[in-house]
């Protein structure tokens, strides 16, 4: 069996063995997949992925619905149009990815490498509580909970302490997304929704918020310093002004 360092387990997940081999062992190799690939979308749903080297490969419209990818090298690959619902992407690393119109959907992916990924048009509900979002494009994708579909409880991003620097978030659904303490430096947030986001602790130094909506947003902490565009945003009902720090 190959020997990794074992993921740390987040709070949520304490029930879940993350040092088992479905979690820590491929049971596929990368040739397998990209001949699963080769004729059409890759029907890979549950497949054990997990520290595969599949950087740069072509997988789009994959099927990879609770799949276990954490740690796997997806660097440059085309995911775009993938299903990666309830997948497992804890630390994986797809920098520079194509994920455009990719559906993301209760995924695990805590301390994933998403630097410069293209996620415009995603559809994501996952948990990306640590993760590295620098530079990635995130331009109309949708984050925010569906409030006429939470019988499960309210279901959206989850973006803790993860780091959003320089990210093109123009015009996303980011309503209802917890951003508690992650960093927004220079983020372009003009025209995203987010309504009722925890955005308390987060860092929007020189973000840019013209159009956006923050309507009932909690702020309380939040870092606004050289934020363009902070007029021309609603702040209806938005709690934690009194506490935002100028400096």
């Amino acid at each position: 069996m190959a020997s990794v360092a074992p993921l740390r387990a987040q709070s949520p997940l304490a029930h879940v063995d993350l040092e088992s081999e479905a979690m820590t062992v491929p049971a596929m190799t990368r040739e397998a997949v990209v001949a699963a690939a080769a004729h059409g979308p890759a029907e890979l749903t549950k497949a054990r992925l997990a520290t595969l080297d599949l950087g740069g490969h072509a997988l789009p419209g994959a099927r990879l619905r609770a799949a276990y990818l954490n740690r796997a090298v997806l660097s440059g690959a085309d995911l775009s149009g993938a299903i990666l619902d309830q997948a497992w992407l804890m630390e994986a690393d797809l920098t520079g990815a194509d994920l455009t119109g990719a559906s993301l959907r209760s995924s695990q992916m805590q301390k994933a490498a998403l630097v410069r990924a293209n996620l415009s048009g995603a559809r994501i509900t996952a948990d990306l509580s640590g993760a590295d979002l620098t530079g990635a494009n995130l331009r109309g994708a949708v984050l925010g909970a569906d409030m006429k579909n939470q019988s499960m409880g309210l279901v959206r991003a989850v973006l803790r302490s993860a780091r959003l620097d320089a990210a093109d978030l123009s015009g996303a659904d980011l309503n209802r997304v917890d951003f508690a303490f992650a960093s927004l430096k220079g983020a372009d947030l003009s025209g995203a929704d987010l309504t009722r986001a925890d955005l308390s602790g987060a860092d929007l130094t020189g973000a840019t918020l013209t159009g956006a909506r923050l309507a009932g947003a909690a702020l309380a902490s939040a870092r606004l310093v050289d934020v363009t565009g902070e007029a021309e945003a609603d702040w209806t009902g938005a709690t934690g002004l009194g506490r935002v720090r100028r400096k």
